[in-house]
């Protein structure tokens, strides 16, 4: 696939995903988002949550049918409603990702509700409780597939017992979730915490030979990363495998640093 044009990938994000006169998105904003969402098409993660504005489900349907017509990608993609959230699904993938999880003897898991003084790994009760709630976004996103017959399709699902923050982290395919007592507030320990934090980056010659992506961006406690390092090594071999048997993005760079900050929200 040869290299698009950057002008009628801006001009589809502008025109499709505004809200009544509000100004649309930056031409880097834009830019950026057809490289999120040729990272989900070529597999390299299962979903993109977009949060770059509040725009309704319609909108992002016709920008994405817009872009997948200019040629950005000719797989299916899906579009999941969660308590007004929007999340653009490689189906394939995210069942392939969902079942791996529930065959997975450890799960990284970490609880950082306010009351703790530091993050803490989950019990196993709160484990096997995840891997339910994962069975059942696993039932929904299957039977997506199956009915799914046009390029851009679409659903719904909610839970109330669903930790949001923990199943955004399911859904877009870190390698470790946070959690936390959303009963007390949604206040976390993480607050001056020192947090690890991994980046994954990529140049998408395709879209624009400046462009470079941040494919995954998430964090775990200083505090636990040895004890979860030989997960997240094998996650990290796990992305350097899935980007060699793709062309879409090339120069992948895996990244990590120590922050430490005055207020982490999740």
């Amino acid at each position: 696939m040869g290299t698009l044009s950057p002008q009628l990938l801006i001009a589809a994000a502008q025109q499709n995903l505004r809200r009544g006169k509000k100004k649309g998105l930056s031409p880097a904003g834009c830019l950026h988002l057809a490289g999120e969402i040729l990272a989900v098409a070529s597999g390299l993660k299962p979903a993109f949550l977009y949060d770059y504005n509040a725009v309704g489900v319609e909108q992002v349907q016709n920008y994405l049918r817009q872009i997948q017509d200019m040629g950005l990608t000719r797989h299916p993609l899906h579009l999941l409603s969660i308590a007004d959230n929007i999340l653009i699904l490689n189906l394939e993938k995210t069942v392939l990702h969902l079942e791996s999880l529930l065959l997975m003897n450890k799960v990284l898991l970490i609880d950082v509700s306010a009351s703790r003084k530091c993050p803490q790994p989950c019990e196993p009760e709160h484990v096997d409780s995840l891997k339910g709630h994962i069975s059942d976004l696993l039932a929904h996103v299957k039977a997506a597939e199956r009915v799914a017959s046009q390029p851009v399709s679409t659903s719904q699902i909610f839970s109330a017992d669903w930790n949001l923050c923990t199943m955004f982290g399911v859904l877009l395919g870190y390698p470790a979730f946070y959690v936390f007592n959303a009963e007390k507030g949604f206040e976390n320990c993480l607050s001056l915490t020192p947090l690890r934090v991994f980046t994954v980056q990529a140049s998408c010659p395709q879209i624009s030979k400046d462009l470079r992506v941040r494919i995954y961006s998430f964090s775990v406690p200083e505090n636990l990363y040895p004890a979860m390092k030989e997960e997240l090594d094998l996650w990290c071999g796990h992305m350097k495998d899935l980007f060699s048997s793709q062309s879409d993005f090339v120069n992948v760079f895996v990244s990590t640093e120590v922050v430490s900050l005055a207020a982490v929200a999740l």
